[in-house]
Formats: structure tokens, C-alpha cells, sequence
């Protein structure tokens, strides 16, 4: 499913295994994960509860660099991110920015959108 850009789709698995999954992934392709954010951890620290929600922000700079050159407001939206989170049902999901929406926003050049494309593949892999 996409709203406004951003494509979700179901894990099979916890926050926690989806997210170590992604790791996991990100490690054996040389991609830098550059933060792990939890976000229900930072909100259970101020006294409210959330579920589970974790933001992975992760790139590979000979992949995002060309891009930014090509289309400096790319900057903006890079480093790839993917949120994994628990809904009210407990039902998990990974969501993150279309490759295509993004191409669309900052126009970048269709010869350089490859360069971030494969963040579907690892999102669909992840939720399997």
C-alpha cells in the first residue's frame, strides 16, 4: 500500500526480528546503518507508552553521493530510512519512501534512481 509517498507493508515477524533482519541484510550488502532509532524506547523513557516503533536510517555513500551531486534537495531525504512498527492490533509494519516518489519530489535522474530502489527489495525480503 502507498499514502503520500510512503509504501507499508506487513512483517511476518516482531519489531525486534524484523528490525534484526534488516541489520542483519544491511550488514552482508556493506550498507551502513548510520542510526537505529527507538522510538517507543525514547517515549517509554518521558513516561508515555507507544508500541513498538524502530527507524532504521541506512545508506551506502557511492550509492547516495551521485545522486545528492545530480540533485542537491536529495539531501534531505537521504539516508534511506525504514520505520518497523507495531500497530493497535499488534500487527507489524514496514514502511519507507517510495523510489519513485522520491525521484518525483527532487527530480532526480532516472539513470540514478537505482541508486535507491533496492530499499523495497530489502523491506520485502525483511518481511518475509
Amino acid at each position: 500500500m502507498t499514502d503520500n509517498g510512503i509504501v507499508t507493508i506487513a512483517s511476518h515477524h516482531t519489531v525486534d526480528e524484523t528490525v534484526e533482519k534488516l541489520q542483519q541484510m544491511l550488514r552482508a550488502n556493506g550498507v551502513k546503518l548510520f542510526a537505529l532509532i527507538d522510538h517507543s524506547g525514547e517515549a517509554e523513557k518521558a513516561g508515555m507508552q507507544m508500541p513498538p516503533t524502530k527507524l532504521l536510517i541506512f545508506g551506502n555513500p557511492k550509492a547516495g553521493t551521485p545522486i545528492m551531486i545530480a540533485t542537491p534537495s536529495m539531501a534531505i531525504d537521504l539516508p534511506l530510512k525504514i520505520l518497523v512498527r507495531e500497530d493497535a492490533g499488534r500487527k507489524v509494519w514496514i514502511s519507507y519512501n517510495s523510489p519513485a516518489f522520491l525521484q518525483a519530489r527532487h527530480g532526480v535522474p532516472q539513470e540514478l534512481v537505482q541508486n535507491i530502489a533496492g530499499v523495497a527489495a530489502l523491506a520485502a525480503k525483511a518481511a518475509e
